[in-house]
């Protein structure tokens, strides 16, 4: 195997160890010596690579929210299929969790966040919104009902929003997506 190869190899061993340890432990109790051990090599090659903690995480946090065009999707039906597919991807990624669950203590974390949001949401704003100079506003208030509701329901456990059954988030939530969408003020 070549350097490159092994370097590649051991850069991908590292950012698949730190994604599962980020996801079971949290940034705060998640060490570099763990997500080395995990990766079984040796923690200088993580300092080596990654510098520290923090950039390690910015790297293992590449997350494609994967939101759907929704070209083929009636208009009036947008803000519930945005919240649908949402809810899927909180339901079934640890990574995205462990990123919320660090964004609330974490600037790196939280940045990123940020970026994501910014740079996937955004778009999709822009390609829906009735004016596009609203795009950013209605983005950032698409996130507060998205990441408030993952906060509530996957961090805090608050009971009654985890009580809550897919269709019946899917029910309470897409309205209000739906108007950030497509509403004026």
């Amino acid at each position: 195997m070549t350097a490159a190869r092994r370097s590649d190899a051991t850069r991908a061993a590292i950012l698949t160890a730190a994604r599962e340890r980020f996801a079971a432990d949290g940034f705060e109790r998640a060490t570099i010596r763990a997500i080395a051990a995990d990766a079984r090599i040796d923690p200088s090659l993580v300092m080596r690579y990654y510098g520290n903690k923090e950039k390690l995480f910015a790297a293992a946090a590449e997350f494609d929210l994967r939101l759907p065009s929704l070209a083929e999707v009636p208009p009036e039906q947008h803000g519930t299929a945005l919240v649908e597919h949402f809810l899927d991807r909180w339901e079934g990624d640890e990574t995205l969790l462990a990123l919320l669950r660090a964004a609330v203590t974490q600037e790196t974390a939280a940045l990123r966040m940020q970026q994501i949001f910014a740079a996937q949401l955004g778009p999709a704003a822009a390609r829906l919104a009735p004016d596009p100079a609203s795009a950013p506003t209605r983005a950032g208030l698409i996130a507060t009902q998205m990441l408030g509701f993952a906060l509530c329901r996957f961090v805090l456990r608050l009971p009654p929003v985890v009580d809550l059954g897919h269709d019946e988030a899917v029910a309470w939530l897409g309205p209000t997506v739906q108007r950030y969408l497509h509403g004026t003020i």
